[in-house]
């Protein structure tokens, strides 16, 4: 593995170690390109404060984190700047203005909640709605479109054991949306060390079969999680069963350009 865009940080209270654990795992376990992307601050209006992700409040300093490590290991190891992001088009905007102050190099997809995390469907909790896949998929076929993404995280994240011929055409055209925009998938590293319900096989045959390009992401929650050589090698395994191309690293896109 030669490069993780992946990495969250204590700020998203749910992650653990410091940053400097982080790299400092990154560069033992031979990576030569390290990305954060914490969860993204989002302005929730009515007072609600989430318990899963930074808090607007934290933005400065996260940056100044990142750059000053960005600075300290230059020699040692390329580090970016970025996030996880969900795309809320209620909030989409202000978090774009927010950020405009700050030298953000990229953001990379990750659907978590269906709407608003205050209220919306999460999309981690077992479902046969049909309404909540094709929610799902029309909420990241939209986020997209926006052009803001440099690659999408996770795209199995959502746990539909409905209908399969529902769940079969709805990410065939997510797949195809995503191969069209030439946006790389991520074999998400922490779903196959957690063994959580993604990577999903059926998923990764359809981004196989609809010519997908995927791309390893650590999702680094604690230290230990950066360089998994056996999740590595399994998601290796994934993309060669499903004749994924995969590749080493991303051209970012600066979503405030």
């Amino acid at each position: 593995m030669y490069a993780n865009y992946h990495s969250h940080t204590w700020r998203c209270q749910h992650a653990s170690g410091t940053e400097k654990e982080y790299v400092e795992s990154a560069i033992q376990g031979g990576l030569k390109i390290l990305g954060f992307s914490d969860h993204v601050p989002v302005p929730f209006e009515g007072g609600y404060k989430s318990r899963c992700r930074m808090r607007v409040d934290q933005l400065e300093d996260y940056v100044t984190t990142i750059l000053d490590l960005k600075k300290e290991y230059s020699r040692e190891i390329e580090i970016h700047l970025g996030f996880e992001v969900e795309y809320f088009s209620r909030y989409i905007d202000r978090q774009l203005e927010m950020m405009k102050p700050y030298p953000i190099e990229y953001f990379i997809l990750g659907q978590h909640f269906l709407g608003d995390e205050n209220g919306g469907d999460y999309c981690g909790a077992p479902t046969t709605n049909p309404e909540t896949l094709v929610r799902y998929c029309r909420i990241c076929s939209e986020a997209l479109d926006t052009g803001l993404f440099t690659y999408f995280a996770h795209p199995d994240v959502i746990r539909f054991s409905g209908n399969d011929e529902l769940y079969e055409r709805e990410m065939r055209a997510l797949c195809e949306k995503a191969h069209a925009l030439s946006m790389p998938l991520e074999i998400n590293l922490l779903g196959i060390e957690d063994n959580r319900n993604y990577p999903n096989d059926t998923f990764w045959r359809i981004a196989g079969e609809t010519g997908c390009t995927a791309i390893l992401g650590s999702d680094a929650h604690r230290v230990h999680n950066m360089v998994r050589p056996d999740a590595i090698e399994a998601a290796h395994k994934l993309a060669e069963r499903y004749h994924l191309p995969v590749i080493d690293t991303v051209e970012l896109v600066n979503p405030l350009a």
